[in-house]
């Protein structure tokens, strides 16, 4: 099964790649895991990457694309892949396609896990992380005994930086935007479902079991 895993930050996309992979065992391919991989092994590509990289800048297309060609070519997506991070854009979406028809494969599904802007805020808003030990928590899923304190060594808690409600705002709006001519592509494809992220974490991945067990 090869197939696309979409969600915006705090919809639960992480966890269900995970449930996905154990129980299908297909590779979990991620763009940064990718990168990091063909730095590593010092490909042609790899190396051109790093180069943007070690500038702070973004890669290039062409780049990327390749480095997908490279990585959807080796043996262990024979059976299937799990893409989480690409494509981004309608043109990654589309020289995604080339690739796959090169390779004699093709997408059955794009899994878009979706949830509401407002949960979305508060699932974002929420963590608290210890000063003292680096424990996390959550204001409304896995709150502290005692308000701003510490379980475990009685620490101060504190929010991040980028999880205060103006910056998770505003990181939402930008994958919004960015995501929504994705999901119109698929759609128009006939590779697009989507699946309620509000329900609990199980009941999530009964619904894409669901799915997926048609495949097999």
């Amino acid at each position: 099964m090869n197939l696309i895993l979409m969600g915006l930050p705090g919809a639960g996309k992480g966890t269900q790649a995970e449930k996905i992979v154990e129980k299908y065992h297909i590779p979990h391919i991620s763009t940064g895991d990718m990168f990091r991989q063909a730095v590593k092994d010092e490909t042609e590509l790899g190396l051109k990457a790093k180069s943007y990289m070690d500038k702070g800048e973004l890669v290039p297309d062409e780049v990327t694309i390749g480095i997908v060609r490279e990585r959807l070519s080796k043996e262990d997506c024979n059976n299937g892949f799990l893409l989480d991070g690409f494509p981004r854009t309608v043109p990654q979406a589309e020289s995604l396609e080339q690739i796959l028809t090169d390779l004699n494969k093709k997408l059955d599904y794009c899994i878009n896990i979706h949830v509401n802007k407002e949960i979305l805020m508060e699932r974002l808003t929420g963590r608290r992380i210890c000063k003292s030990c680096g424990s996390t928590y959550h204001l409304v899923f896995n709150p502290p005994a005692k308000e701003n304190v510490c379980d475990k060594c009685g620490g101060e808690l504190y929010q991040r930086a980028d999880d205060n409600a103006e910056t998770v705002e505003n990181r939402l709006d930008v994958n919004l935007k960015q995501q929504q001519p994705l999901l119109d592509f698929y759609k128009d494809k006939g590779y697009l479902v989507t699946v309620d992220g509000q329900q609990h974490i199980d009941q999530v991945f009964q619904d894409v079991d669901a799915l997926l067990s048609k495949l097999k």
